[in-house]
């Protein structure tokens, strides 16, 4: 059976928490899972500028996803003790801003990284 993306990226980031443990900085965790999704074999761009469209005006002054996996999946990275409601609307923005169709929140502040992972999709068929 074919392994989806999403496991793959999960994975990774369970494989980089373990490892690492919770309480550092944001980029931290980011430098490591570039690392670890690109020793996997995947395509990853972090900080990708995303530019913004406002009543049919482009805006380069748009917003940085952390990660971008082989064009299909936008990560955001936090390091914070609980996530808030705005940060899961700023996953469902991102997806809704680039066009893609699945998305993680990680909160690698969380003891456990399982508890710190929120799935976003963007019209996603039914399977």
């Amino acid at each position: 059976m074919k392994t989806r993306l999403g496991d793959h990226v999960l994975r990774a980031a369970i494989e980089v928490h373990r490892e690492l443990g919770p309480g550092l900085l944001e980029t931290v965790y980011e430098g490591a899972l570039l690392f670890e999704l690109r020793a996997n074999g995947l395509a990853v761009e972090s900080q990708v500028p995303i530019p913004i469209r406002y009543k049919d005006v482009a805006f380069e002054l748009g917003f940085r996803a952390d990660l971008i996996i082989e064009n299909k999946v936008v990560l955001e990275l936090k390091s914070v003790e609980q996530l808030s409601a705005a940060h899961r609307k700023q996953i469902q923005t991102y997806l809704r801003l680039t066009g893609l169709r699945l998305g993680y929140l990680l909160n690698f502040g969380a003891a456990l990284l399982k508890d710190g992972i929120v799935r976003a999709v963007n019209n996603l068929p039914e399977w």
